[in-house]
């Protein structure tokens, strides 16, 4: 234990070229040079870079535009095959590995099948694989399924999945967004009518501030710190507010930038606000009104653009500032200090992560963000605007093509008549209905493409009880992590190779988090047993739809797939000729450089919230617990167990208030245990950080073990980071 939070930490610098430089020798200089290099997007972030461009390169030709999460992900890639041997093991045997140890037993080359009831998955062949596949979708109700799709695949396999989910006869379709930044697509279309960012990359070369709310892209967007940088080195500010102070966003030592190496890191963060967790709208609160107390509000604009500000002034007006400081546990000054400098801002951008979105009320979240940007006019015109931190590299771009349970009617209007077929119209699952149906013994057939479902979803007990009742479960995945294993031993499970990003056999495009989409090539040859996951797809269509409308099997040309979805999806027009033109693009009508709003009316909406209960300091041995990622993972993949940067040795560790480590009274050596209405986690080791006392830091998704399935009423999305929890210290052993 701990209780130092006074750090010299700063994020980047010479560890971590040290750690890319590691990394790149373990899995060979050759490979990851040809990989990094290939016209391929990049597989990490939605951030995005590579492409037509290059590898390593952004859309506006800066290079070399990499970071160690680039690396990362090739990492898991660049594998040699998973020995046959290990599939000698029991499924109890393989569920005592670590994800970390899962993840790196290998490349999965060959289908492998588990018999329902059997303990050990079997190596078959891709006909047997694809016959079992078929069979069981066949004898399974539309209905009583569901298809889902990680953040990882392609446009074309995201169309193509959802595609063949609604032939077949059910909008039971998802994706992990639901588990993510679904709260920022409710909520920027209900206020400026759009649920993606409203700003391009080049935008944040022309801002003066830039807020990083409930974020850390430090660890998980480095190569945004690079933009944030620039934004100091223009004179420029950064406010972030954070329950956790997290050393690379106080300073970071860019790799790029031999000076800021050499002088040991730069400054990012110009204000920081640590609110606890859950009082953020107090927050926002607290900045609008001293904004409107000190009349830095943009009149001329609020008048001309948007509806709804006097009832949002009203309750601004009526919310004391004792309210705010209470529930904040920040003071008026320092508030005031960051909306001072909000003030005097010309070019504004308001970024945020999860922090903001895993709440049950992180839809309102958003809409607060959203309000602070309409107060001073800060949406609508170059180098200011709203950007949502997405996390893989093609989330965005799996629900614009249509991964989701709903779709706009002109979509559907234009899938019906431009394949001559009448689509399902009951209403579908998202992610954790597609459990909770699951659970309740309603899904008897399941298609995951990529991911983690198991991980990703809160309260690790229920997911592996809900995942073991479906029937059928059928995977496609590069590697084998805890999805794979957990809920695997009452039905049958059959998981398929499928080939990387750079591996695909044709032409794939993603889509960036700025709404611009790449074209990557593939081409690359590492495992020659795997295929494409379009190839799958179009061959289960063939199979089980073989008298349909649709001809699946020309849907392995990925020039077909790409012509439907310019067809059809409004904005991808683009997207038709793309392998022939080279021309990378943004998806149409979403940047906002202009106050034209997608409003029925063209006018952007204030809304008035009311402020959620439950925001201040539990008291005793209760705490309010956020789940993080650590330095060492992207998403839930485990790439190292120590985190550089928060000074932790394991994953198995609780992030505390030093004044709440001193009184409980935990000594050197003391392991805690935690406990939450849905579970516990016992022998932690606790960590003094610089958290608000009452709050503590916990790693996901290890503490999904103590998250709750409660979601959000209007995103569905779980509160993963607000969870009350009592704390008690164990009892010294030896």
């Amino acid at each position: 234990m701990s209780a130092k939070t006074e750090s010299k930490t700063i994020g980047g610098g010479a560890k971590k070229v040290l750690y890319t430089l590691n990394t790149v020798r373990r899995i060979g200089i050759a490979n990851s040079t040809k990989a990094l290099k290939a016209n391929n997007a990049c597989k990490a972030c939605g951030l995005g870079m590579g492409g037509q461009l290059g590898g390593m390169t952004n859309e506006l030709g800066e290079f070399p535009s990499v970071c160690n999460k680039s690396v990362q992900a090739q990492s898991t890639d660049i594998q040699a095959a998973i020995p046959d041997e290990i599939f000698a093991h029991d499924i109890s045997e393989l569920a005592e590995l670590t994800p970390h140890q899962l993840e790196h037993l290998g490349r999965l080359t060959k289908p492998i099948f588990k018999e329902a009831g059997d303990e050990r998955f079997q190596i078959i062949g891709w006909e047997d694989a694809l016959t079992i596949l078929a069979a069981n979708f066949a004898r399974t109700a539309p209905d009583r399924s569901f298809f889902y799709s990680s953040g990882r695949s392609s446009n074309e396999a995201g169309f193509l999945l959802q595609l063949l989910a609604r032939a077949y006869g059910t909008n039971n379709i998802t994706n992990c967004s639901y588990y993510c930044h679904q709260a920022t697509s409710e909520a920027l279309g209900s206020t400026i009518g759009t649920g993606t960012a409203t700003v391009e990359l080049a935008d944040l070369s022309k801002s003066d501030l830039v807020f990083v709310i409930g974020a850390n892209p430090s660890s998980n967007h480095p190569r945004f710190i690079h933009q944030l940088k620039g934004v100091r080195d223009r004179g420029g500010d950064v406010i972030v507010i954070n329950p956790a102070k997290e050393p690379g966003l106080v300073k970071f030592a860019i790799p790029k930038s031999p000076k800021s190496m050499l002088r040991g890191g730069d400054e990012i963060a110009s204000c920081y606000l640590q609110p606890r967790i859950g009082s953020d709208i107090s927050l926002f609160k607290g900045l609008a009104k001293s904004l409107l107390e000190s009349g830095h509000e943009d009149r001329s604009f609020i008048a001309e653009h948007t509806a709804g500000f006097e009832e949002f002034r009203r309750d601004i007006a009526s919310t004391s500032w004792s309210i705010i400081e209470t529930d904040t546990g920040l003071s008026q000054a320092e508030i005031e200090e960051a909306a001072a400098l909000y003030a005097r801002s010309k070019s504004a951008v308001f970024s945020w992560g999860m922090g903001m979105t895993h709440h049950l009320h992180g839809v309102e979240n958003i809409e607060y963000i959203a309000n602070l940007a309409l107060l001073r006019g800060m949406v609508g015109r170059p180098g200011a605007g709203l950007l949502p931190l997405r996390g893989h590299s093609n989330v965005q771009g799996i629900g614009t093509i249509g991964v989701k349970p709903v779709l706009g009617e002109d979509v559907i209007r234009q899938i019906e008549k431009g394949f001559g077929l009448k689509l399902p119209s009951r209403k579908g699952f998202d992610t954790m209905g597609s459990l909770q149906a699951a659970h309740a013994g309603e899904i008897d057939a399941a298609l995951m493409m990529g991911g983690n479902l198991y991980a990703a979803t809160p309260n690790s007990t229920w997911a592996g009880e809900a995942l073991d009742r479906i029937g059928f479960k059928a995977f496609m995945t590069t590697t084998l992590n805890a999805g794979h294993i957990a809920g695997a031993r009452r039905g049958e499970c059959l998981i398929l190779p499928v080939a990387a990003r750079d591996e695909e056999w044709e032409a794939t495009t993603q889509e960036s988090m700025f709404n611009f989409v790449r074209l990557s090539d593939g081409g690359i040859i590492r495992h020659a047993n795997v295929r494409p996951e379009t190839d799958i797809l179009a061959e289960l269509g063939a199979r089980l739809l073989p008298e349909g409308a649709i001809d699946f099997a020309a849907f392995r040309k990925h020039r077909r797939i790409r012509e439907a979805i310019a067809a059809t999806v409004p904005g991808m027009e683009d997207l038709q000729h793309i392998d022939v033109a080279k021309k990378e693009f943004h998806v149409r009508n979403r940047l906002m450089h202009k106050p034209d709003f997608r409003t029925g009316d063209g006018l952007a909406r204030f809304k008035t919230r009311p402020t959620p209960e439950g925001a201040t300091k539990p008291a005793g041995n209760s705490f309010t617990l956020a789940t993080i990622r650590s330095e060492g993972q992207f998403n839930s993949i485990i790439y190292e167990e120590r985190d550089s940067y928060r000074g932790t040795q394991s994953r198995w560790s609780v992030l505390m208030n030093p004044q709440d480590i001193e009184r409980l009274g935990i000594a050197e050596g003391q392991t805690v245990t935690l406990t939450s209405d849905n579970g516990r986690m016992a022998g932690l080791t606790a960590v003094g950080f610089d958290v608000p006392v009452g709050n503590m830091l916990a790693y996901y998704p290890e503490a999904n073990a103590l998250t709750s399935t409660s979601v959000d009423p209007r995103s569905r999305t779980p509160a993963f980071k607000s969870i009350r929890v009592d704390l008690s210290v164990d009892e010294r052993t030896g």
